[in-house]
């Protein structure tokens, strides 16, 4: 058995909310030797809430001064996206690691920024959330394209639909807040990286995107309820793409891909893989096999990665790669224009 490295690693959290209070803070807490040393969230009393709950002896009011603190070595932002540049920036500039909760930044423009920051310090570590889906099985579905199930790839289908923003008379959630997320919006930016991971960099682009209910409780809600992307990626494959945060019974978030030789479709809502080839009959399921399995452990590869020096994934170049992607899905449906990348 490989033995634990239980070396004393103090983190400071910034933005303790449902992900953190409820994933992050107690497999933090569980690994030997890992101290939660601060909270510090927008709120005093919810900070106090968490610090209570979570055994954390200091309650800070103000981010900056989480970072100036000596007895921190490392910083978790669990903002929204609107405060992860400057949090991170200010961090790796006081000697700080840093762990960013995903997406990554506002808009390309704070990623380009974070990342020069960390290779400013190249000997801090720099970590990005993963995102769940694709991850499971993510490994076979690579391995699978490697060994070349479908033959050459020709075109492929995401559909991303949900029902998260389908009620017209909640209020807004901060997720549609555009000073709060910028220009991410809905799972955009997650099923980026992930195809980045399976297809390559985009190289063009063209989206729509529509806002359905424009006033919540009297907030002009700007971050769309649905976006489709028409795209080729890599070596020609060309994408066709759609996120819905409004669509009753909505069937699972699937990708089928389509080329010369076969057909493989990814279930992201059931981390499944099916197939076929040419001559069969009709879809198999694949089983996944111990060893292709991912498990869902940022808070183990973060810590590790302190410990030992290492560039865990995904890394804040990963990030802007895939606010890229993000940000020319947004021009394009801002203009109504194609756009080709990469960006200036």
């Amino acid at each position: 058995m490989q033995q634990v490295n239980t070396e004393r690693t103090r983190i400071g959290i910034v933005g303790a909310g449902d992900i953190a209070r409820k994933v992050n803070l107690p497999h933090l807490r569980a690994i030997p030797g890992v101290q939660l040393v601060a909270v510090c969230n927008a709120r005093p009393e919810s900070a106090r809430q968490v610090a209570g709950e979570f055994g954390i002896p200091h309650v800070v009011d103000h981010w900056t001064s989480m970072v100036d603190r000596d007895d921190v070595d490392a910083i978790w932002i669990g903002t929204p996206p609107v405060m992860h540049a400057p949090i991170a920036i200010a961090a790796l500039q006081q000697g700080k690691h840093v762990f960013c909760q995903a997406r990554m930044a506002m808009d390309l423009a704070e990623a380009r920024s974070m990342l020069a920051a960390a290779r400013q310090h190249p000997e801090l570590v720099t970590m990005l959330s993963a995102p769940p889906m694709g991850m499971k099985a993510g490994k076979l579905m690579r391995q699978l394209l490697n060994d070349g199930y479908v033959g050459e790839p020709y075109h492929f289908r995401l559909v991303a639909d949900s029902d998260m923003f389908a009620d017209p008379d909640a209020p807004a959630h901060w997720r549609q807040r555009r000073e709060l997320v910028g220009m991410n919006v809905l799972t955009v930016g997650i099923y980026g990286e992930i195809l980045q991971r399976w297809f390559g960099s985009p190289v063009r682009l063209h989206a729509r995107s529509k806002v359905y209910v424009p006033d919540r409780d009297g907030y002009a809600v700007q971050v769309p309820d649905v976006v489709q992307v028409t795209g080729e990626w890599g070596d020609g494959v060309l994408g066709v793409l759609e996120w819905s945060g409004v669509s009753l019974f909505a069937p699972d978030s699937t990708l089928t891909l389509y080329g010369r030789d076969g057909t493989l479709e990814y279930n992201f809502t059931r981390d499944q893989v099916r197939g076929a080839r040419r001559g069969d009959d009709e879809f198999r399921t694949f089983e996944l096999p111990a060893d292709l399995e991912t498990p869902w452990t940022v808070e183990h590869d973060f810590v590790t990665a302190v410990r030992a020096g290492g560039r865990p994934e995904p890394s804040f170049e990963t990030g802007v790669a895939y606010m890229e992607f993000t940000e020319a899905v947004h021009r394009s449906a801002l203009t109504g224009i194609e756009i080709l990348l990469p960006l200036p």
